[in-house]
């Protein structure tokens, strides 16, 4: 089977699935595993380079409303690559290339390739993808050893977290403007060991204002920037370390939000356990990614 993926979760399920052979084609921001980033893109970026947090607000919301695309897709490459199977994403429009777009060129393509959404909105929903995706190719066995590796995971944190003191946790998917985390993240926060006092599981990212999330009280504040890696996390919390200290939490910890939040495929299992080793350092100590603290004004108090 030729396979062309569209968005990067579901290049990172495909490798997890034992299907990295047949997978001839990813996105321009497909990097991981390692190996995919030697693939060719079929997609490519039509944002300019170098906006800050709110460039990238300004210029997302200015193209959608206009129905324009914020992914261009390379048609050419993509027919001469007679795929079999396309997986794309219909959840986000800032995410990846249009849903429609790509069933309008697939269905222009000789091979007349199969299309695949993966459109998760909880945590339970990312694992029925690994079942889609594994239907969809003929891989039902690694399927199951794979939901039940991560189901076992997910346990084992649950487990080690039931009687810890909760903190309550904001999880800040963007800062200018501020947006809480939705979908999965409340979901994790809670198997991590924290009360989300923002979120709420499955429905979309809510843009609020500083005051809302001072009014919601947060002990813990995780910074987690759609798309952003560690260093980029921290560096956009630190930017706003006066309304971060206005909100009175005693914490604001930055993620690789890119590998761990952000995109719902396997690694969502590792972000569930490297956040719970940040709220509860001595129930589970260890973790498979790091974390910053950002420091805050002492006068927060």
């Amino acid at each position: 089977m030729r396979i062309v993926s569209l968005v990067p979760h579901a290049t990172e399920l495909l490798f997890e699935l034992g299907l990295g052979d047949q997978v001839v084609a990813v996105t321009h921001e497909c990097d991981h595993p390692k190996e995919a980033r030697a693939l060719p893109h079929v997609t490519r970026d039509v944002l300019p380079p170098g906006l800050d947090a709110g460039q990238i607000d300004a210029a997302v919301r200015e193209r959608t409303q206009a129905g324009e695309a914020i992914y261009a897709l390379d048609e050419e490459l993509l027919t001469s690559l007679e795929p079999d199977l396309v997986v794309t994403q219909e959840l986000c429009p800032v995410c990846a290339v249009s849903y429609d777009d790509v069933v309008q060129v697939a269905e222009r393509i000789p091979s007349c390739p199969k299309v695949v959404a993966l459109d998760p909105k909880t945590l339970g929903e990312t694992l029925g993808d690994i079942r889609t995706l594994a239907q969809a190719t003929d891989s039902k066995d690694a399927g199951v050893d794979l939901v039940q590796r991560q189901a076992a995971r997910i346990d084992r944190v649950k487990v080690a977290v039931k009687d810890a003191a909760r903190p309550r946790v904001a999880a800040v998917e963007w800062f200018d403007p501020v947006f809480i985390a939705g979908h999965w993240t409340p979901q994790l926060v809670e198997l991590a060991g924290g009360v989300d006092v923002l979120g709420f599981a499955g429905e979309h990212s809510e843009q609020l204002d500083w005051d809302a999330v001072a009014a919601a009280q947060p002990d813990v504040v995780l910074a987690i920037p759609c798309g952003y890696d560690l260093e980029r996390s921290a560096q956009e919390a630190s930017r706003f370390a006066d309304q971060l200290a206005a909100t009175g939490a005693k914490r604001v910890i930055a993620f690789d939000a890119s590998t761990y939040f952000s995109r719902p495929g396997p690694r969502l299992v590792d972000g569930l356990e490297t956040l719970a080793h940040a709220l509860h350092p001595e129930l589970v100590p260890e973790a498979p990614g790091r974390v910053l603290e950002v420091a805050l004004p002492a006068t927060r108090r």
